[in-house]
């Protein structure tokens, strides 16, 4: 019997309400995303079909086809007609001459509950809610949705901040650039008064904080409970930082601790979100929630490489139900126990293996 794209979207909320799932539980979901997806996603069906992966031969998670990432610059990957659907995210558009990926949502419900039921988990655990304190001041370091309507970080920090953020959390980028004013003046505020402040925004937007910083001669001493989280790395905005160089800078000039400097790892490719436990150390483990599962692979074969041993990252991801579930990035990683390490972008042969996955896909893809 085919499964409607309600079905798909009660089960995916119903799934994420769980505390946890088996890797029993996952599979079956994840098989029954796939079949959708086989029989909606006509790019995806013919690659999938021209490997023999199809929902009567496929038996586990681990066996369903992954999309190069690349390839969202250049297919229309949606299980529902794009025409009408109101909520389009695209990749920043900073590679391969500008090329955009799409990432088409015919709802927000199964992305937005993705977000806030593991940002609540991830970064705002600490925050004492014997006192009701479940929320914390917020700056924002990144442009809003009027600004970039189709950005999927300007959505996610909007729904940080309607969700977890007190009233007087603000944005602090504008068509100037960086409110440095403002934001020196809120943090003091919050140092003054004693209470905890969370920065989020672009890794970027961090290192012209902290440029100005330098420049003004100013430290900040953030209260007890603050914290940061970071994105994006640098893209050619700011000037490179090594991990290390950049927490540590953090940690000097806001008086956050280093494992209260957390970075997510997300993209538009996918509807969920990895965190690490701070960067008291780096590269840190990252990990997702039950509804996201990852492997390292050989990016010509597909195969898993042998444990403890670096490769290509594979994220599975069932919230990404109109598209394609199975993503192979451009990311090296390694698993390790309670997740992988991110070890940057692929280089070498790696590269190559990616590079000829794409070709490999368009072609299967188009016929």
């Amino acid at each position: 019997m085919d499964v409607t794209e309600a079905q798909i979207i009660a089960a995916l909320l119903e799934f994420f309400d769980r505390e946890q799932a088996t890797d029993e539980d996952f599979d079956r979901l994840a098989l029954r995303i796939f079949a959708y997806q086989f029989e909606n996603n006509q790019p995806y069906r013919r690659f999938a079909a021209a490997r023999g992966r199809t929902p009567l031969a496929v038996r586990s998670w681990r066996d369903i086809p992954a999309v190069p990432i690349d390839a969202f610059k250049d297919l229309t990957l949606s299980c529902r007609p794009t025409e009408g659907i109101e909520h389009v995210f695209m990749t920043s558009g900073t590679t391969r001459g500008g090329q955009r990926g799409r990432s088409y949502h015919p709802t927000l419900a199964v992305y937005d509950r993705s977000m806030i039921l593991n940002f609540r988990q991830r970064f705002m655990q600490g925050l004492d809610r014997m006192q009701g304190q479940d929320r914390i001041r917020m700056g924002i370091l990144f442009p809003d949705e009027q600004a970039m309507p189709n950005s999927s970080l300007a959505h996610y920090l909007a729904l940080a901040r309607r969700e977890c953020g007190t009233p007087d959390s603000e944005g602090f980028i504008d068509e100037a650039g960086l409110a440095t004013a403002r934001l020196l003046a809120a943090m003091a505020h919050a140092e003054a008064r004693g209470e905890p402040y969370a920065l989020l925004g672009a890794s970027y937007s961090f290192v012209h904080l902290l440029d100005e910083l330098q420049r003004q001669g100013r430290r900040f001493a953030l209260p007890p409970g603050s914290r940061i989280l970071d994105t994006g790395g640098f893209k050619g905005q700011s000037r490179e930082l090594a991990a290390d160089e950049f927490y540590d800078a953090l940690s000097a000039g806001l008086g956050v601790p280093r494992e209260r400097c957390i970075n997510m790892y997300g993209m538009t490719e996918l509807s969920t979100q990895f965190y690490d436990w701070g960067n008291e150390t780096c590269p840190p483990v990252k990990s997702g929630p039950h509804w996201i599962r990852s492997r390292v692979v050989n990016p010509l074969t597909g195969q898993d490489v042998p444990a403890g041993e670096t490769g290509v990252l594979v994220h599975h991801d069932l919230a990404h139900f109109n598209s394609v579930s199975a993503i192979l990035t451009e990311d090296a990683g390694i698993i390790v126990p309670g997740g992988f390490r991110l070890l940057g972008r692929v280089d070498g042969a790696d590269s190559k293996g990616c590079s000829v996955a794409v070709e490999e896909f368009l072609k299967a893809a188009r016929g």
